[in-house]
């Protein structure tokens, strides 16, 4: 009977219309990483990589991708164990030298720039030497200055930093005068300054980058998805006019004219 039952299982799976069968599930690693994702760990997750997964649901029958939160320190490690497939929005210069990873480019760049206490005859020199500048901060990112060492306890040393978890905790203390410079994503920056145009208007933005970066999709070599997988997702993903709309919502765009993906 067992027997029975189960060769019945198999010919179902191989009868039944392949857009009738369930939905591979692809799990999405995502960490507090402004405006990519806000408190992944809340009831109420918010941010661009939120908005995108029912987009990216609806563009196709074979997958459904879920949310799995994580942190900044721990996305290696939770990457390397199979607690989800792959992450959206990400560089393999931030730390990820000794972890196994495949990695796919997207067409969206951003940048990481320094806010400072705009104040009379403070100007785009102030950015020069940060040696001797209170940096605030936010816990296991990864910054050029510092050469991509996400140490806290060797960036308290070499650049007197203050860590939080927040873009907005690191703008205060700068506009409070508790911190010399802050390091902030330049599209947060965006939408920080149109939600708080007063506090905007006393800070100093720099120039110079920390970093300019393009963004990668980043995955487990043994993924439900591989490499050709995600590339024919991406060609779907730029044909689609939700998809500028959605990175518009959150101060990016498509770069390139004629972005092709392999």
């Amino acid at each position: 009977m067992r027997a029975c039952w189960l060769f019945i299982t198999v010919w179902i799976g191989l009868v039944l219309p392949s857009g009738l069968q369930a939905a591979q599930e692809v799990r999405v690693g995502g960490y507090d990483f402004p405006p990519y994702l806000f408190r992944p760990e809340s009831a109420q997750p918010r941010g661009l990589l939120v908005d995108l997964l029912p987009l990216l649901n609806s563009m196709q029958s074979d997958y459904r991708f879920v949310l799995v939160p994580t942190s900044a320190s721990r996305r290696y490690r939770d990457l390397s164990s199979g607690r989800f497939d792959l992450m959206l929005f990400e560089s393999s210069l931030w730390g990820w030298q000794g972890t196994p990873h495949l990695s796919v480019p997207l067409p969206i760049e951003d940048a990481e720039l320094y806010v400072a206490l705009a104040e009379p005859g403070r100007d785009q020199s102030y950015f020069d030497d940060l040696t001797n500048k209170r940096m605030a901060l936010y816990r296991g990112y990864h910054y050029r200055f510092a050469d991509y060492n996400s140490d806290p306890d060797l960036l308290g040393r070499r650049f007197s930093a203050q860590m939080t978890y927040s873009h907005d905790s690191n703008l205060h203390m700068v506009l409070m005068g508790r911190a010399d410079v802050a390091v902030i994503t330049r599209s947060y920056l965006h939408m920080y300054a149109g939600h708080n145009p007063y506090n905007a208007e006393h800070l100093l933005i720099s120039q110079r980058v920390d970093q300019l970066y393009q963004l990668q999709v980043l995955l487990r070599p043994d993924a439900v998805l591989d490499v050709p997988q995600v590339n024919a997702l991406l060609r779907k993903l730029l044909l689609n006019p939700t998809f500028g709309t959605l990175l518009k919502r959150y101060y990016l765009e498509i770069q390139g004219s004629n972005v092709r993906i392999p």
